[in-house]
């Protein structure tokens, strides 16, 4: 499905009923989907690069209005969660969780500190990580705190489709809201 036509089932279709998030005992929403991982960031990231994906790392906090919100609003779209599950490697962090991370650099620290170091203010934050040319891991894209759907699979795609690397992320809502324009298409994103 072109990013268009998915970004037009968005605002269009009604949400499809997903598999639904549990609450974890750390008071988080877990997706079936999300990778159970050892937090080596860089072993992580491989293993991203090595499926042809995209490492994405969630930052989320228990009580957070805005992290259920994205549970239970985008990813209970199928075109957002087929998106995510074919594209990118889902890595779930606490913003005060005190879990060892071992960073990409070889250092480990707890959650919170990993956090703090890479200076994560809002919950939820969605991270997304890429190989450099030289093989250096880094940060592509970040959305500080919760988007509506529309956004956040806009988002996606941003990345994806790697016009992140030639024009900012605002640039790039702009020609997408141009393309519906030119097709008669009103985007009522925040609804």
């Amino acid at each position: 499905m072109t990013a268009l036509r998915a970004l037009i089932c968005l605002i269009f279709l009604p949400s499809l009923s997903m598999a639904e998030a549990t609450l974890g005992d750390d008071g988080l929403h877990k997706q079936p989907w999300f990778t159970q991982s050892f937090l080596e960031l860089a072993d992580d990231l491989d293993d991203a690069v090595n499926d042809n994906k995209v490492l994405m790392v969630l930052v989320e906090q228990a009580g957070c209005p805005y992290c259920r919100e994205l549970h239970r609003v985008n990813f209970e779209r199928a075109e957002i969660v087929d998106a995510i599950t074919s594209d990118f490697l889902v890595v779930q962090l606490d913003l005060w969780g005190s879990r060892e991370v071992v960073d990409f650099d070889g250092s480990g620290l707890e959650e919170r500190d990993w956090i703090q170091k890479n200076a994560i203010h809002f919950t939820p934050t969605t991270l997304f990580f890429k190989h450099s040319d030289d093989g250096t891991p880094r940060e592509v894209f970040r959305m500080p705190g919760y988007f509506k759907p529309f956004h956040y699979y806009a988002a996606l795609s941003y990345v994806t489709t790697g016009a992140h690397e030639t024009e900012p992320f605002q640039r790039y809502l702009q020609t997408v809201f141009a393309d519906l324009e030119a097709k008669g298409i009103d985007p009522k994103v925040w609804e």
